[in-house]
């Protein structure tokens, strides 16, 4: 039985692993509950309805209340809100008041955009923080240590917006080598117009990189002094296995949970970066359902980003696990 941050645990690793997996996917379930009321809720409260933002304000008091009725507003909400969440258990997203098309349609369009735009930024973000990070903390208080901490607290001092408006100036506008606008023809994925998303993902990678570069080089730097470390070079260990073997795998698996983190930022799509270059994902989506007061759309993307968000969590829980045995309780 080993004692870990005051507590105990014992037995396989592929059963505490097991444990922790069951808990916090009951946990999951409970903050999606969460969410889906709480969601519901401020779509209620919220100033207006689908029924007057449809019919423009010069609608007469009678239209509006057929568009309601309509609409299927004119019913008590915790009715509505019962339903809406039995169309959930059955896969039924319900169907967008703006378009009459079903909201799955909408979300697995919108969602599939969102996900390679995330996805890419998220695949650059891991190799390149673990990279920096390492580089960094290897040379502590030297002058590439220096360089890499000035640059990402620069990074993460600017405003992503701002990041992401530099970007379109100098690339779109007076160099023109990529699009300012994530423009995409109907029936197209941005795979057929790549070049769409360069100025996004970098957008996206900016603040996130920074952070993470150095959290990891914090990390490395601490390992590169720890006992571990020093007594493999006194027994003459080279600094290459010293680095492979004792201080990246104890700098590692702490800042999982933090890539996780940032990984489900990244896939739900940036709302300012899908915004300012008006690409097709899930924020857009969403920004537009809520200025028509879409209400079956934005609820459906805030409880998909919600889901997103506790299975990333819950992989990067699992996958740090794995990697640190010290941290094999459940929490």
């Amino acid at each position: 039985m080993t004692l870990v941050t005051g507590r105990a645990t014992s037995g396989p690793l592929w059963r505490v692993v097991a444990v922790m997996t069951a808990r916090r996917l009951v946990a999951g379930l409970l903050v999606l509950f969460a969410v889906s009321v709480v969601v519901f809720v401020a779509t209620e409260i919220a100033p207006g309805d689908a029924a007057s933002a449809s019919l423009g304000p010069d609608a007469g008091p009678a239209a509006i209340e057929a568009r309601r009725a309509e609409l299927g507003l004119d019913r008590p909400a915790p009715l509505r809100y019962v339903e809406w969440l039995g169309g959930l258990f059955r896969g039924d997203l319900g169907v967008s008041y703006a378009s009459g098309v079903p909201v799955a349609d909408i979300v697995a369009a919108r969602a599939g955009n969102s996900l390679l735009l995330g996805g890419l930024a998220a695949v650059l973000l891991l190799p390149l923080a673990v990279v920096l990070g390492a580089w960094a903390g290897l040379r502590a208080g030297r002058l590439a240590d220096r360089a890499v901490s000035k640059s990402t607290l620069t990074l993460m001092s600017v405003p992503e917006f701002v990041t992401g408006t530099l970007l379109a100036v100098v690339f779109a506008v007076q160099l023109g080598w990529l699009p300012a606008v994530s423009f995409l023809p109907p029936g197209q994925s941005p795979l057929d117009r790549p070049e769409i998303l360069v100025l996004p993902v970098i957008t996206l990678l900016t603040v996130c990189l920074a952070h993470n570069t150095r959290v990891v080089r914090a990390g490395v730097a601490q390992s590169a002094v720890g006992e571990a470390a020093e007594s493999a070079r006194l027994n003459g260990v080279v600094e290459r296995r010293v680095v492979w073997r004792y201080i990246l795998p104890a700098a590692l698996p702490p800042v999982v949970p933090l890539f996780a983190r940032y990984v489900t930022f990244l896939l739900g799509g940036a709302l300012i970066a899908e915004t300012l270059f008006g690409y097709p994902g899930l924020a857009s989506a969403l920004v537009v359902a809520s200025a028509s007061r879409d209400v079956p759309v934005v609820q459906a993307v805030g409880l998909l980003a919600a889901a997103v968000t506790v299975l990333v969590n819950l992989a990067g829980d699992v996958v740090g696990t794995l990697l640190d045995p010290l941290r094999r309780v459940p929490r």
